[in-house]
Order: C-alpha cells, then sequence, then structure tokens
C-alpha cells in the first residue's frame, strides 16, 4: 500500500505540474508565441517556456502530444489536433491541448485508482473503472475539439454563397480581388471572414494570393471553398471573374439545397424506426404464443 501510495501521488504530482504550466500566472507567453502569428511559419507554433528545455514540464509536454495522437488515431480520429486547432483559431497550441488533455486524463486515473480502492467489490471491476475513467476524459476533451471543428465548417459552408454573392457585387462595381477580400474581412463577423483575415495576414508576409488561398481551402477542408479558391486565382487569367464567382455561389447553393434534402429525408426515415419496433413486438408476441402452444401440444403427444 505504501509504494502503491507513493506511485499515486507522483502521477498526481506530475499531473498538477502539467495543467499549472498552462496558467498564463505560472507560464506566461514567450515572445516566439506571441509574435506567432505574425510570423510566416506560423503553422508550426513554439511551445517552449521560458527556454526551460531541461525542466520536467518541457519533457513530459511532447510525450504527451505524441501519446494524445497515437491514442486519437487509434479510435479513428483522422485530422490533426493542430489543424483542428487552427480551423477554429484557437490560440492554444496542439501541445497545450494533449498536454491539457493528457493532464486531466492523469488526474482521471488517480481519481479512478481511489475510487476504485475504496469502492469496487472485485478486482475485475476496479480495472474497470481505473482504465474506463481516464480514457473517458481523453475523449470526450477530443470529441469537444471535432464537434468544435466541425460546426466550423459547416457554418463555413452556411455564409459562403453569401460572401460569393458580395464578392460578385463588388468585382462588378470594379473592385480588385485583394481589395474585395480586405473588405469583406473587415465588414463581416463570420467564420470566412475570420478566414479571410488569415488569408491576407498571409499575404501581407509575402505569400501569393493563390498559395494563401490554398491553403485556407486545405485547412478548411471544405469543398466549396476549394472551388472559390481555384476561382479567384484565375483573377489574372479572367476578365469576367465577377461572373464565375455568381455561378459559384449558385452552385454551392445547390449543393446546401441537396444535403439538406438528403438530411430530412433521412430524419423522416428515422421517425418510423420507433413506429416499426412499436409495431413488430406486439406481433411477435401474438406470433409466439399459438407457436408455443403448438410445441406444447406436440411434445404432449
Amino acid at each position: 500500500m505504501v509504494r502503491l501510495e507513493i506511485v499515486f501521488g507522483l502521477l498526481l504530482w506530475a499531473g498538477s505540474a502539467l495543467l499549472l504550466s498552462q496558467l498564463r500566472r505560472f507560464g506566461g507567453e514567450t515572445l516566439a508565441e506571441r509574435l506567432g502569428p505574425f510570423n510566416p511559419g506560423s503553422a508550426v507554433r513554439s511551445t517552449d517556456r521560458g527556454g526551460s528545455e531541461r525542466s520536467l514540464v518541457a519533457v513530459l509536454v511532447p510525450l504527451a502530444g505524441q501519446l494524445g495522437d497515437r491514442i486519437s488515431t487509434f479510435f479513428g480520429v483522422v485530422t490533426s489536433a493542430e489543424e483542428r486547432l487552427r480551423r477554429i483559431h484557437s490560440p492554444e497550441t496542439a501541445r497545450r491541448f494533449r498536454a491539457r488533455q493528457m493532464g486531466l486524463s492523469l488526474l482521471a486515473l488517480v481519481a479512478a485508482a481511489v475510487a476504485a480502492g475504496t469502492f469496487a467489490p472485485n478486482p475485475s471491476t476496479g480495472l474497470l473503472i481505473i482504465v474506463g475513467m481516464p480514457l473517458l476524459v481523453f475523449l470526450v476533451i477530443e470529441q469537444d475539439l471535432d464537434r468544435r471543428a466541425k460546426r466550423w465548417a459547416a457554418n463555413t459552408d452556411l455564409e459562403l454563397p453569401v460572401v460569393e454573392e458580395q464578392m460578385a457585387m463588388l468585382l462588378n462595381a470594379g473592385f480588385s480581388s485583394t481589395s474585395v477580400l480586405a473588405r469583406i474581412s473587415q465588414r463581416g463577423g463570420g467564420c470566412v471572414a475570420q478566414d479571410l483575415k488569415r488569408v491576407l495576414n498571409r499575404v501581407a508576409q509575402g505569400s501569393s494570393q493563390a498559395q494563401a488561398l490554398g491553403e485556407w481551402a486545405e485547412l478548411s477542408g471544405s469543398e466549396g471553398v476549394r472551388r472559390l479558391a481555384r476561382v479567384i486565382s484565375l483573377h489574372s487569367d479572367s476578365a469576367d471573374l465577377a461572373r464565375l464567382v455568381s455561378a459559384e455561389a449558385r452552385q454551392v447553393r445547390r449543393d446546401l439545397h441537396t444535403r439538406t434534402l438528403a438530411r430530412l429525408d433521412r430524419r423522416s426515415e428515422q421517425v418510423w424506426i420507433p413506429v416499426t419496433v412499436a409495431a413488430l413486438v406486439p406481433g411477435t408476441i401474438l406470433l409466439a404464443v399459438p407457436f408455443l402452444d403448438a410445441l406444447r401440444i406436440f411434445a404432449n403427444a
């Protein structure tokens, strides 16, 4: 018991250190992190803490990130945490997210061990609690990030037709493609407007407009954004860019309409599931009664 308490104490101490390292009061942002959004290579964001490479946290955070990535991949998560955090414009880095996730899972492991040792009636139940509770905490946090990323992508698809129509009107009014992107990003407050601000920031850092739009299309994961990026990239080759953008807006609206109808059809089919079950259960009982009675007669005969 003494050795077990020592092990649990060390695990609790490590988890507390990981959690406290994420608080600004204990380890504020470094200069590299503050300048990260203005760095052309901001896709790789720093997680160093004042250059303390030999500290325990600096060693555990990368390990927590690698372990978290492997667990999420094992459960079928394809998109990386870094990509999902960038998609929703989160200021949190992937390593910080994984460190927080693994720290909470570690605390859940300690709590599960204490609960299993106190209330578990047998070792198998205790082992199930010890393994299941930290895994549940890990998956809940992972699912929350995945849900926010999917909601951002869905909102982008919903906003895209309106934004494209605004682009077509501004292009018809004589604005250049860069001016159109800047105007929409300044006046809008939705997901697309925030993404366009990042696109313009990349252009200001020296990237070409086509390259910045391609990065946005790759990060968003939306087919409509990919098509829009390809259309806008033709601004130097096409004299009627407004017409192309307007046609793209109509196509996106048709795609959204098709997906909405498909979703409504699936929901209408789901309505019949409880009705079918409610009808089959009494029918099965009514059929089973004479069948069992016939079996009883043949058995007595």
